[in-house]
């Protein structure tokens, strides 16, 4: 049988995502009292930080029945250079699944090619697909399906703005993105979205009449050497009650976590009544436990 993997949201299709979702959000209602994946065993091997991937991938692990094993830089050869090629073939001899969160998104694909059971993406400098099932998820629990919908992405055209063009190609929603000069999406995935993405000259133009406006930090991990520089470039960039009296009056409002208040975002809106973060947050637990039987169950 083919490993089925979850490097990008390509990898589960319009029809596959909203599989996951609509699971997601069905045992979130309804959590399941049998153990699905009792004897099933997650490798997690991290070497950027993490609070809610990690937590989210070993709590939904330990609710289906399932173990979870945490392996950073320091516990692995391949901290210490070992081939990813060798690891590959070792720990998938060795667990159900793997999920990996690293810098190099060509290096998950090497670890992915010689795997022999599912690899999970839990963000590399690309792409974060497993954010977007819990942004997906959450939207559809407060406004429904966000086909025909109008997204508005404040900021950085990094590795989340990267999935929201992917999920505005498969899902059929129009994401405006506004982002300085130097900090534009990747153009291959900007183009690969057509129509369905366009890039606007200021933040206002982006959130006009947008149904959710989604922000990142504006220093991502690895860009902490440029802050500084960031932070003045990104001035005209803040998600604040102004920017979002462009929004639709129903707007929702999104950020992946952690948030930087007074910068990106401002306290009046993460903190206020369009914010969604939370539910956003918790979501990663139910769209990966979802994804996990997805991918594991026969």
């Amino acid at each position: 049988m083919t490993v089925r993997h979850f490097l990008s949201l390509d990898d589960l299709g319009a029809e596959g995502i909203r599989r996951v979702i609509d699971r997601a959000i069905a045992d979130k209602s309804n959590p399941a009292q049998t153990r699905p994946l009792a004897a099933r065993t997650l490798a997690m091997v991290f070497e950027k930080a993490s609070t809610r991937t990690r937590v989210s991938f070993e709590a939904g692990m330990t609710q289906l029945g399932g173990h979870a094993i945490f392996l950073s830089p320091t516990d692995t050869q391949m901290g210490r250079g070992e081939p990813v090629e060798d690891s590959a073939r070792v720990l998938s001899r060795m667990v159900d699944a793997v999920m990996i969160r690293n810098h190099s998104h060509a290096i998950l694909e090497r670890f992915a090619a010689h795997s022999s059971v599912p690899v999970i993406n839990g963000l590399t400098d690309l792409l974060h697909p497993c954010q977007l099932l819990a942004d997906l998820q959450t939207f559809t629990e407060h406004r429904g399906d966000i086909a025909g919908k109008t997204v508005a992405w404040i900021g950085d055209g990094n590795n989340m703005c990267h999935s929201y063009l992917n999920a505005a190609r498969l899902l059929g929603f129009d994401l405006r993105i506004a982002a300085p000069d130097g900090y534009a999406p990747a153009s291959r995935i900007l183009a690969a979205a057509g129509d369905r993405a366009v890039m606007c000259n200021d933040a206002a133009t982006a959130a006009d009449g947008a149904h959710l406006v989604v922000t990142d930090v504006w220093a991502s991990m690895g860009d902490e050497d440029d802050r500084e520089t960031r932070l003045a470039d990104f001035a005209n960039y803040q998600v604040n009650r102004a920017l979002m009296s462009w929004a639709a009056d129903d707007a929702l409002f999104m950020h992946c976590l952690p948030a930087h208040r007074g910068e990106e975002v401002s306290a009046e809106v993460i903190d206020g009544t369009q914010s969604v973060v939370w539910d956003e947050a918790e979501n990663r637990l139910h769209a990966q436990k979802a994804l996990l039987l997805d991918l594991l169950e026969a």
